[in-house]
């Protein structure tokens, strides 16, 4: 008997499938190796067939989705989903977990090999990270055994919660798992937005007029039908700021120049890119440029350019911004329950 009874599988579109579709239109770059993006193709495809096979022999129900077409109504009724690709597949299954109740394990199905980092090749021959899969294909008859028979618990992984208001609604963006980009969609521009923390405002100020009776607070904004006061907000030219939970701490974050944090911690880490400091700029704010957010903070960012992005989890899903927004940003979102094979892992 396995403990799953109903799982989804979520499968990658490996780039051999998606430049050869742009082949066929003559958009292909010239510069693309095929044999190689067809031998990563081949690999992928050998790991989904073997994992269906292994599958069929379990007492356990099944169905395949690519993963551009997943859609919430595949997830009715399935008590696991699994990913199976590399740590992308596992980002955008994550996205449509947005209850938490749904646990996640990923599959690696073409993972490096130390061979494939040496250095002194002129190609970058690295294939997927893997970095969030509980395993490879390389290990999958005993990973997929430990998953439907163990006791093995899928680990508890705090998401970034974020809320952007405009001037007529509030919309609340897909609970990220590993980070955030807010920035202008062009590098080289400027990113401009004034930055703070929210700070409830628990005596409930009545209205005068529809507007909040003055009184001796700072800024105030309206999130979710609740007053908040923004504290110790501050101007930023910068390149834009990343935002991080403890599982992406490891990623771009730590790039960047932030901390790398334990899986655990249900903090989030947030990091100015390139702020400007203008001379004679207190050391406050240039302390606040970079730190942590406890559970219960609440970031406040005013967007102050006339185009901005805020990137989920990557590049290829991100939300526009207007000059005027307003960004909430929080680890309020529901915990992903994802498996992972080590808990030191991030």
């Amino acid at each position: 008997m396995t403990r799953f009874k109903n799982i989804l599988l979520v499968i990658k579109q490996t780039a051999f499938e998606s430049y050869s579709q742009l082949k066929l239109r003559g958009q292909a770059p010239k510069a693309l190796r095929w044999k190689r993006l067809e031998s990563r193709y081949n690999a992928h495809k050998s790991c989904v067939t073997d994992l269906i096979d292994i599958l069929k022999s379990e007492d356990v129900s099944f169905k395949c989705v690519n993963r551009v077409d997943l859609d919430r109504q595949h997830l009715h009724d399935i008590d696991l989903l699994i990913s199976v690709g590399g740590d992308g597949t596992v980002l955008s299954s994550s996205h449509f977990l947005d209850a938490g109740t749904i646990p996640l394990c990923g599959i690696n199905s073409d993972p490096t090999t130390p061979s494939e980092t040496d250095v002194e090749k002129k190609q970058d021959e690295r294939r997927s990270h893997g970095a969030l899969c509980m395993f490879g294909s390389n290990s999958l008859k005993s990973g997929v055994h430990s998953l439907l028979h163990s006791d093995l618990k899928p680990q508890s992984r705090n998401r970034i919660s974020i809320t952007v208001k405009s001037a007529f609604s509030e919309t609340h963006l897909v609970p990220c798992l590993n980070d955030i980009l807010v920035a202008h969609p062009t590098p080289a521009s400027v990113s401009r937005f004034r930055m703070g923390w929210l700070q409830r405002i628990r005596d409930s100020a009545p209205l005068t007029d529809g507007k909040v009776r003055k009184r001796l607070y700072g800024d105030t904004t309206r999130v979710g039908g609740e007053i908040f006061e923004v504290k110790k907000s501050f101007n930023a030219w910068s390149s834009g700021m990343w935002v991080s939970t403890s599982t992406g701490s490891s990623a771009a974050m730590s790039a960047a120049g932030g901390t790398r944090m334990k899986w655990d911690s249900p903090q989030l880490q947030y990091l100015i890119r390139e702020h400007l400091i203008e001379k004679g700029e207190s050391q406050d704010i240039i302390d606040r440029s970079a730190g942590m957010l406890n559970p219960r903070s609440k970031l406040h960012l005013r967007w102050n350019s006339l185009e901005g992005r805020i990137y989920l989890d990557g590049s290829h899903l991100f939300h526009e911004l207007e000059l005027g927004d307003e960004i909430i940003i929080s680890g309020g979102a529901p915990p992903l329950r994802l498996f992972m094979e080590n808990e030191n892992e991030t």
